[in-house]
C-alpha cells in the first residue's frame, strides 16, 4: 500500500493525525480562509464593477447568480462528497483505494458538467421563467447566464481537483492558483467594463476566461503528479460499488446547496415587492456578509478532512479536538466581523450606489437599512459553520442537508412573508429575516450537534476500556 502514495503526501497524513490540532488547523484552514475571503472581495468588486452599468446590472448578476449557484450545488456536493471518501481512505492509509476515487470523482464532474451544458442552454430562458425570475432582470442577463451555464462545465472539474488538493493538505498551493485567477478575471472585468463599456455579459466571460486557467493548469500538472493522488485513467471505476459511497455522501449535500440557493431565489422573488432595486441591494449586502462568512467557510473547507482523516486513522478523540477549537476560532472571526463591518457599512454601501451615469442614495439607504440587520448573525453562522466541518468530516450529510433547509425554509421564507402580511415594516424586513434565519440556525447546530459529540465520547470511552 506505501508504495502508492509520495512521500510529500504521507508527511502531510502523518502531519494531520500527529501534530498539536491547533497547529494544524491554523496551519491548513487559514489558507483556505484567505482564498475564500480573496473570492468574497472578488465578489464585491465584481459587483461595484457591476454598478458601474447600473443598479439594474447589479440586480440582474445577484440574481442570476444564485440560480447559477443551485447547478452548480451539483458539482459541489460530488466534490465535498468525494473529499470526504478519499481523506477517509487516505486517513485510514488505504492508497489504492484513494487512487481508485480520484480517478471516478474526477470523471463523474466532467460527465455531470456535460449533461448539465446540453440540457440547459437551450431551455435557458423558460427556466429563468420558471424560477419567477423577474422579466426586466431576464432581459438584462439573459446573455450572462447562458455564458455562465457554459462556465460550469469548467467549473464542475475545478471544485473537484481544488477539493482534492485541499484533502492533501496543499493549501498554500489552491490559496497561490486562485490568487491568479481572480487576478485574471478582475483585469478582464475591469477592461470589458471600464475601458471597452461592455455590459454584463462580458463579466460572465472574464470568469469563464479566469476558470480555464485553474483548468490548463489542472490538466498539466494532474497526469504528472507522484503516488496515489495522480489521475490514472486505468483507475477510474463507473461501478456501483466505487460510486455508491461517494453519491451517498454527495447528493445530500447537492440537495442542501440546491434547496439553500432556491431559498435564496425565492427570497430575491418576494424581495421584489419593496422595488425591483431590492434585489441588488440583498446581493450586495449578502457579498458584504460574505467578507466574514468566507473565512468561516474556508475554515469549514479545511477541518472537514481533517476530521475525516482523524476519523478514517480512529482517532475519534483528535476529532473532537479539532472540533472545539475550530468554533471558538468562528465565534471570534464573527466577533471581528461585526466590529469592522459596522464601521465601514455606510461606505461600503456608498460605494454601489454610483455609477457611471449618476448616485442612487435609494439604494444606498436600501443596502444599509437590510446589511445592519443582517451582519448580527455572523457568530451564529461561525457556530453553524464548525458544526457543517464535524458532520462532514463523520459523513452525516443528511444533516447539513437538513440544517440548511431549515436555515431557508423553515428560519427564512415564513419569516419574510409573515414581514410582508402581517407587518408595515419596509425593506428591513429583508434584513430582519436574514438576521432573524442566521440567528436560529445557529441555535438548532449547538442542537444537532450535542447528541454527535456524545457519541463520539460514548465510544472514546468504550474503546479505553
Amino acid at each position: 500500500m506505501a508504495s502508492f502514495v509520495s512521500k510529500k503526501d504521507e508527511a502531510f497524513r502523518q502531519y494531520a493525525l500527529n501534530a498539536p490540532p491547533l497547529k494544524v488547523i491554523l496551519s491548513t484552514c487559514v489558507p483556505l480562509a484567505l482564498f475564500q475571503a480573496l473570492q468574497s472581495i472578488f465578489k464585491v468588486l465584481d459587483a461595484m464593477m457591476a454598478s458601474h452599468i447600473g443598479a439594474e446590472a447589479v440586480s440582474a448578476v445577484a440574481c442570476l447568480n444564485q440560480i447559477t449557484l443551485m447547478i452548480t450545488a451539483l458539482g459541489s456536493g460530488l466534490a465535498i462528497g468525494g473529499c470526504i471518501k478519499i481523506s477517509e481512505a487516505y486517513g485510514r492509509g488505504d492508497y489504492e483505494l484513494v487512487r481508485t476515487r480520484v480517478a471516478t470523482v474526477y470523471t463523474m464532474a466532467v460527465i455531470v458538467g456535460l449533461a448539465i451544458v446540453v440540457v440547459m442552454i437551450p431551455f435557458a430562458e423558460p427556466f429563468l421563467r420558471l424560477l419567477n425570475t423577474p422579466q426586466a432582470l431576464i432581459d438584462t442577463g439573459i446573455g450572462y447566464f447562458r455564458v455562465e451555464i457554459l462556465t460550469l462545465v469548467v467549473t464542475f472539474f475545478n471544485t473537484v481537483y481544488i477539493a482534492i488538493e485541499r484533502s492533501r493538505g496543499h493549501a498554500k498551493k489552491i490559496l497561490w492558483l486562485n490568487m491568479g485567477i481572480i487576478a485574471v478575471k478582475l483585469s478582464l472585468t475591469a477592461l470589458f467594463v471600464y475601458v471597452l463599456e461592455q455590459g454584463v455579459i462580458m463579466i460572465a466571460v472574464a470568469t469563464l476566461i479566469g476558470q480555464c486557467v485553474t483548468l490548463v493548469y489542472a490538466l498539466i500538472t494532474m497526469p504528472r503528479d507522484d503516488g496515489a493522488f495522480r489521475f490514472n485513467p486505468a483507475c477510474i471505476s463507473l461501478k456501483w460499488k466505487t460510486m455508491a459511497p461517494i453519491l451517498n455522501l454527495s447528493y445530500p449535500v447537492s440537495a442542501e446547496k440546491v434547496l439553500f440557493a432556491a431559498g435564496k431565489v425565492t427570497i430575491n422573488s418576494m424581495s421584489e415587492q419593496y422595488g425591483p432595486l431590492t434585489v441588488g441591494a440583498l446581493g450586495v449586502s449578502n457579498n458584504i456578509g460574505g467578507l466574514t462568512t468566507s473565512w468561516h467557510a474556508g475554515f469549514t473547507d479545511g477541518a472537514a478532512p481533517l476530521i475525516s482523516q482523524n476519523r478514517g486513522a480512529g482517532k475519534y478523540k483528535r476529532t473532537l479536538q479539532i472540533y472545539f477549537r475550530l468554533l471558538v476560532i468562528d465565534v471570534i472571526i464573527g466577533v471581528v466581523g461585526i466590529l469592522l463591518v459596522s464601521n465601514t457599512l455606510p461606505w461600503l454601501a456608498e460605494v454601489f450606489a454610483k455609477s457611471k451615469d449618476n448616485y442612487d442614495p435609494a439604494f444606498r439607504d436600501m443596502i444599509v437599512s437590510i446589511h445592519q440587520w443582517e451582519m448580527l448573525g455572523y457568530i451564529t453562522l461561525g457556530i453553524n459553520s464548525a458544526t457543517l466541518a464535524l458532520l462532514l468530516g463523520y459523513g452525516y450529510t443528511k444533516l447539513t442537508l437538513l440544517l440548511n433547509v431549515v436555515r431557508v425554509f423553515a428560519y427564512r421564507v415564513p419569516v419574510l412573508w409573515a414581514f410582508q402580511q402581517f407587518t408595515n415594516v419596509g425593506v428591513e424586513a429583508v434584513g430582519m429575516t436574514m438576521m432573524i434565519s442566521n440567528v436560529c440556525v445557529g441555535v438548532t447546530a449547538i442542537a444537532v450537534a450535542i447528541p454527535i459529540v456524545l457519541k463520539v465520547r460514548k465510544k472514546i470511552k468504550e474503546e479505553t476500556l
